[in-house]
């Protein structure tokens, strides 16, 4: 009796978990999809400030060169500054990271976005570089993150343990939680999809920006040849690598300037060169 009892409660809880679930549909200012997200933006500014720390550990600290880190912070305040991503709620911060080693780059919800040195080593013009940094705020404008975590059981719990770092001292349990959220966002392997809409998000900002949008084809050819030489990017763990990802960006590319690309949208590769080149 008491076993059905427990079954009819977990079965309860599960359904009005469906409900919550269903009921949480937000129309996205920025893509104009409807999602169905439980985390508010700022629930997940919260979340990605909590879990800022810990991705920075993981990848040795901040890169020691202050000229380089506001060369990033330039490049990605740019790209966000003049395009429609300005429009979202998000206050982007773009980090530079140690890793010498790790070709890789990611964001967490509300707007903290990262990247390697030794992915940065890897680029030769500011197009490419403004790619990569609008690729990822295009997967935080697109919630790809909080749309994740709202399909976990631990998602309600989640959701107390967030409201309370802002209004109380967090209980151990909650940390847990919280810990627990970001440890799946630290290993979150993007669906295709999502990578398909960041690369069209990432390349509209970039060109809104002012960039050359081959900048993006270039970013994917020069991971794709690391790759082919044995070392795969950790980029392409964490972000697939659909088939024909470099064919759609330029059967992309075409549709949007079908009279040839703009001649006022650049790839600085020679500002790339002096600012970024010259450190190594």
């Amino acid at each position: 009796m008491k076993s059905l009892v427990r079954l009819g409660i977990a079965l309860l809880l599960i359904l009005l978990g469906l409900v919550s679930y269903c009921n949480n549909t937000d129309k996205n200012p920025i893509t104009g999809e409807k999602q169905q997200v439980q985390l508010s933006p700022q629930q997940e500014i919260t979340l990605g400030l909590q879990a800022r720390q810990l991705m920075t550990i993981q990848y040795g600290g901040f890169y020691p060169d202050k000229l380089l880190q506001q060369y990033i912070d330039q490049v990605g305040k740019q790209v966000v500054a003049r395009s429609i991503a300005s429009k979202s709620p998000y206050p982007f911060e773009f980090h530079l990271l140690s890793d010498a080693r790790t070709v890789n780059a990611f964001a967490l919800p509300g707007g903290q976005v990262f990247l390697t040195i030794a992915l940065l080593k890897r680029l030769t013009s500011e197009a490419q570089l403004a790619a990569i940094l609008s690729h990822e705020v295009g997967h935080v404008v697109a919630r790809h993150g909080a749309e994740h975590l709202t399909k976990q059981a631990f998602i309600q719990p989640l959701l107390t343990a967030v409201n309370a770092t802002a209004t109380t001292d967090v209980t151990t349990d909650q940390a847990t939680v919280i810990a627990q959220a970001v440890n799946q966002l630290v290993s979150l392997r993007y669906e295709r999809n999502d990578e398909l809409e960041s690369d069209r998000l990432g390349l509209r900002f970039m060109t809104e920006a002012g960039y050359d949008p081959q900048g993006i084809v270039q970013l994917m050819q020069r991971l794709d040849a690391f790759r082919r030489d044995g070392k795969p990017p950790a980029f392409f763990s964490t972000h697939p690598s659909p088939d024909n990802r470099v064919k759609r960006l330029q059967t992309l590319i075409t549709q949007t300037y079908p009279q040839g690309i703009p001649r006022n949208l650049k790839d600085n590769r020679e500002a790339f060169a002096e600012i970024v080149q010259t450190r190594f």
